[in-house]
């Protein structure tokens, strides 16, 4: 199903971008292709579905942002989708999903934000409350940053 070359770029996509201006021209330098045949590749992993998100992962602690809660919010169910649209629109808001309610943790839509301090994000939940309407709401903040990691495919011993 995959070329060798497709699993080459898929085992490039993987690691972290080179930073420099043009990190796609570097990715294609190593495989030995030309920059455009390799975003034309990407764009046809994307259109199969082979690709569903291309993202950065921020080590937010090392930037000096201190505070980040999981804002948890009880959202009536005919109004998950505006409400999820809302908060997804706030800058300071970098996930923003829907969850099932549980006994113990009765919220039913989850928010992240990040700001430098833990009563910055006190301010930015109200403002975000009234924004959307719903007051019943809760922050639970993490004590400290997790190693993000992501699935990797055709790795090489």
């Amino acid at each position: 199903m995959f070329s060798e070359l497709d699993k080459a770029i898929i085992r490039e996509l993987q690691e972290d971008l080179p930073l420099v201006p043009q990190p796609y021209k570097v990715i294609a330098n190593r495989l030995g292709i030309n920059e455009e045949d390799l975003i034309g590749k990407i764009k046809e992993f994307q259109e199969k579905g082979y690709i569903r998100r291309y993202g950065a992962a921020l080590r937010h602690r090392e930037m000096g942002i201190k505070a980040n809660p999981m804002i948890v919010w009880q959202v009536p169910e005919e109004k998950i989708e505006e409400v999820g649209k809302k908060l997804a629109a706030f800058p300071h808001v970098t996930h923003c999903y829907h969850r099932p309610m549980l006994p113990k943790l009765p919220y039913n839509v989850f928010s992240m934000i990040h700001a430098e301090t833990r009563e910055q994000c006190f301010v930015l939940a109200q403002e975000m409350a009234e924004a959307i309407g719903v007051d019943k709401y809760d922050l639970l903040f993490s004590e400290e940053e997790l190693k993000k990691t992501s699935m990797k495919y055709f790795i090489e011993d």
